[in-house]
């Protein structure tokens, strides 16, 4: 256990104790209860000029070691997702040499993946038109359908600001899926994690708007695998994931009550689709090996423990989670800098990032904790704040 002084959020200094790390191990065999990606971020290189209003820097070893860990836990990989920082430093031309780069990893380590198809490439989307959208997200479709990949089928910007009518929607998506040579992963992104998707398939009603999603399902369901909603509603996950029609799989996106919802119930349960297994992985990973046991109480256990810390890295506003997800990753040694995409390692506080540190400690989440106390210590150093004990 070793002793450092941080930050609470009154700019008060405390000292701190670590615990002792948990003991996550990896799998001997592939998960099987539940289909599991982790939506993963990418590494920036921080020796390459990169401002904010230009076209992202990547460190591309760096960013595939991350994902061959995550394959190294039995964990899938969600590719160029909003984790990923797209629509928020990530463009389409670094999207897909992402794409095609991480494709090729995991056919060659076998690794579960799936990839991201949005209609980020449209500039200007205040005069876009519903066909222009068609066309971008074929485009992506066909990008990632080209290298073997499974699409995920974003949430749209683009779609949001031009369409006027909840048809718009519905025939944006069925004549997209129409066209799609595989099943996909739908993507309800709710606008806590994006404001600009307020009132997604036309209805600020959620029980309307759910209605136009299910219809879309029901239409073209040969062609939908499942679909992740990214809405924080509990609830609202359960009741849609009743209805889902047989054989398409509700993907948890709910990083406030993933436990309970990739647990289930009577009726069923959710598979997983996370930004934060990204941060929890070896947690997310033994929790899943203990419900391919039938040890419901253990998996529970682990995965209860990281509530506070997904809690925290999420909280409002929801769409900085990446600066927690990144900052975890670093203190890790995942990467050797805490440096992200457009700047945004400095969306979040350092008292922020201060109580961040204390719950990954509290959910055995420091893997290394000497060095993630020294990690802790440089980047306190910098904020101004004082390490004597």
């Amino acid at each position: 256990m070793i002793k450092l002084m941080l930050p609470d959020e009154n700019g008060q200094v405390y000292n701190y104790q670590t615990s002792e790390p948990k003991f996550y191990p990896k799998p001997t065999s592939p998960l099987k209860s539940r289909v599991v990606y982790s939506a993963a971020h990418v590494v920036c290189d921080p020796f390459i000029d990169n401002s904010p209003m230009e076209e992202a820097a990547i460190d591309w070893e760096g960013t595939l070691n991350y994902r061959r860990y995550l394959w190294s836990l039995g964990l899938g990989v969600a590719e160029a997702m909003d984790t990923a920082q797209r629509g928020m430093g990530l463009g389409w031309n670094n999207t897909r040499e992402l794409i095609t780069r991480s494709l090729q990893e995991a056919k060659s380590v076998r690794g579960g993946i799936a990839c991201g198809a949005g209609t980020d490439q449209l500039q200007n989307i205040s005069r876009i038109t519903l066909s222009q959208v068609k066309e971008a997200y074929l485009e992506q479709c066909e990008f990632i359908e080209k290298y073997e990949g499974q699409v995920i089928l974003m949430a749209s910007r683009a779609l949001a600001a031009c369409a006027t009518s909840p048809d718009d929607y519905y025939d944006v998506y069925s004549d997209i899926l129409k066209q799609v040579k595989k099943p996909v992963i739908l993507h309800w992104l709710g606008e806590a994690f994006d404001p600009s998707l307020s009132g997604y398939w036309g209805y600020k009603n959620l029980n309307s708007a759910m209605e136009v999603c299910l219809n879309v399902i029901r239409d073209n369901k040969e062609k939908v695998d499942g679909i992740k909603i990214s809405l924080l509603d509990a609830q609202r996950e359960i009741e849609m994931r009743r209805i889902l029609p047989k054989g398409v799989k509700m993907y948890t996106g709910d990083d406030f009550n993933y436990p309970e919802l990739i647990q289930g119930d009577e009726t069923g349960y959710s598979h997983a689709l996370l930004g934060i297994f990204d941060a929890i992985a070896p947690a997310a990973s033994t929790a899943i090996q203990a419900l391919d046991r039938g040890n419901k109480q253990e998996y529970r256990a682990i995965l209860d423990s990281t509530l506070p810390l997904s809690r925290h890295i999420f909280q409002a506003p929801t769409y900085y989670y990446k600066t927690g997800i990144v900052f975890l990753a670093y203190l890790n040694g995942h990467q050797k800098h805490f440096r992200m995409l457009g700047g945004l390692e400095s969306a979040r506080s350092v008292p922020h990032l201060a109580k961040l540190f204390v719950l990954a400690d509290q959910a055995g989440l420091l893997m290394d904790p000497e060095f993630a106390v020294y990690r802790m210590n440089s980047f306190l150093n910098l904020a101004g704040v004082s390490n004597s004990v």
